[in-house]
């Protein structure tokens, strides 16, 4: 723990009615504490980043942010930025989506601690992740490293189970690197690291979006009604189930595109139709 007399800025979560701990306060106002301070006992406490905060609060936009400034003594925490002062200076408070911003690095998120984009979930580093705490893409998951794992602390890729090293492993604690995969329930002699250079991965890659950042004008009533954040967070990120994502994205692919699907070995229309919604 360190302490100075240098004035800092940053982040005060709220109750609705502005209150913390029991104490009042209002914007634009000074509060002091007289006698010592202590950092989580006694003081006024802040942190110097948005993110930081919410350790501490529900991330909740019925929860009111304010920037703040410490002009008296200052404690600062050894373990994230909070701030212990007995000098507190409510400057202003912030929409909820000035707090989208200044609790993420990244653009269109949801959650907070996010320095990627179009995250739905929490501390994600990487981009268009539900889960939390991902530093690939696309994970459904928590706690991925790889990208479109569905599964948990997985480091490889599009593994569905869980703790896998290697790639594309339904199971756990698989540490193969380029195993034969499944097509259809069926095995096949196509390996992993063929079938991701493979124009069908790269296709669905490219266009199968299971995420979309939905504007306020273009939300319907009921997705107003079901969001009601919307009128400060500017929209809300829809989370396409896996039949909206295929239905999507195959509208939009040529005859050729859609034979790349169609001539998988094994390919079984009924399970591609149960799986994707879409009937061949």
């Amino acid at each position: 723990m360190n302490t100075t007399t240098t004035p800092a800025r940053g982040y005060k979560v709220f109750n609705p009615d502005l209150s913390c701990r029991g104490f009042q306060f209002e914007v634009g106002k000074d509060y002091k504490l007289d006698g010592p301070i202590e950092i989580c006992r006694r003081g006024f406490h802040f942190c110097l980043k948005a993110a930081h905060c919410f350790s501490y609060y529900k991330f909740d936009s019925q929860n009111r942010v304010c920037e703040v400034e410490a002009l008296g003594v200052i404690l600062t925490h050894d373990k994230d930025s909070k701030i212990c002062t007995d000098h507190i200076r409510i400057i202003r408070e912030l929409s909820w989506q000035e707090v989208l911003v200044v609790a993420n690095d990244g653009k269109n998120n949801t959650g907070h601690s996010n320095s990627g984009d179009s995250n739905s979930g929490d501390s994600n580093s990487g981009n268009r992740n539900s889960g939390d705490s991902n530093s690939g893409n696309r994970n459904s998951g928590n706690r991925n490293s790889g990208y479109s794992n569905s599964g948990n602390w997985n480091s490889g890729n599009w593994n569905s189970g869980d703790s896998n090293s290697g790639y594309r492993n339904s199971g756990a604690f698989c540490t193969d690197d380029n195993p034969v995969i499944w097509l259809f329930d069926s095995p096949t002699n196509i390996r992993v690291r063929d079938w991701e250079n493979s124009e069908v991965v790269r296709t669905m890659w490219d266009l199968l979006e299971t995420t979309i950042w939905v504007d306020s004008s273009n939300m319907s009533e009921e997705q107003k009604d079901k969001h009601p954040t919307h009128t400060t967070t500017g929209g809300f990120l829809k989370v396409k189930t896996m039949h909206e994502a295929w239905q999507d994205m195959w509208g939009n692919l040529t005859e050729e595109k859609r034979r790349l699907f169609t001539s998988l070995p094994n390919f079984d229309a009924t399970k591609f139709e149960k799986i994707t919604g879409i009937k061949v």
